[in-house]
């Protein structure tokens, strides 16, 4: 039994709810302000060969619209900090993008050569060979596949590496 008079331990619980509920507003103001502090992601492109897959956000991206020749430059120089893949011989290469992507159009590149006509699709699916294959450009162990939103001016850039396994 308590000992607190009557109707005390009601008032008890408003406190108690009162702190609750300006603790949880503290926090909400607190995860906004964060947010607002950061940059908007940009939309993501994945590749997966087999059970593995890596996605990336992109190398440059001017939130839809077209990149200008300094971006560009940029962004090619962020080529070589692209994540890679292990490509088997007989696999399929699959490649999503983000709907914003796909909208705007996007091909792919293999080293820097476009490989692919525009496509407004969300995924594509692409045999492993043609990415080692001479008659293609595309010999060697290890070849850059990037994704290059929009069809006629890039707005955006993607990009990966694929090694033979």
């Amino acid at each position: 039994m308590t000992t607190l008079p009557r109707g005390e331990a009601a008032d008890l619980h408003r406190v108690v709810r009162r702190r609750r509920a300006v603790a949880a507003a503290g926090a909400v103001s607190a995860g906004l302000l964060v947010l607002s502090a950061c940059d908007k992601p940009t939309p993501v492109a994945t590749v997966t060969v087999g059970r593995d897959s890596v996605s990336s956000e992109a190398l440059c991206y001017n939130d839809g619209d077209a990149l200008d020749a300094k971006a560009l430059t940029k962004c090619v120089k962020n080529v070589g900090d692209s994540k890679s893949i292990k490509v088997g011989q007989d696999e399929t290469v699959r490649i999503g993008v983000d709907p914003k992507v796909a909208d705007a159009g996007w091909v792919l590149l293999v080293n820097g050569q476009q490989f692919t006509d525009v496509s407004k699709e969300t995924y594509r699916t692409i045999p492993s060979s043609a990415f080692f294959n001479s008659q293609y450009g595309t010999q060697g162990n290890t070849n850059t596949l990037s994704i290059r939103m929009g069809d006629k001016a890039n707005k955006g850039l993607w990009s990966f590496k694929l090694k033979k396994a």
